[in-house]
């Protein structure tokens, strides 16, 4: 198991982001939760197996259509075993 933060930046505000990430999280098995940023970045936290991580960090760089992602930033933090699903954070 792995447990990342990621900040995404760029046009990722208004564009379905957050809903897409959910979805795209959800349907890799992943926990965790995403949420807008004051600055106009996306930050999550996602968790599961390693195989998975690593393909949602990879839809990270592209985002959905209209998202025009310019910067990722990933680092990996303690598994907590927390969430039951993954979710939107308001």
């Amino acid at each position: 198991m792995k447990r990342i933060h990621a900040k995404v930046s760029g046009i990722v505000q208004g564009v379905y982001f957050r809903a897409s990430t959910r979805d795209t999280a959800r349907a890799l098995g992943l926990r965790g939760w995403v949420k807008n940023m004051p600055d106009g970045s996306v930050e999550l936290e996602a968790e599961g197996p390693e195989e998975k991580i690593s393909q949602l960090i990879k839809w990270l760089n592209q985002g959905p259509q209209y998202a025009r992602v310019e910067n990722v930033e990933v680092e990996e933090i303690p598994v907590t075993g927390k969430e039951s699903d993954f979710h939107v954070d308001f």
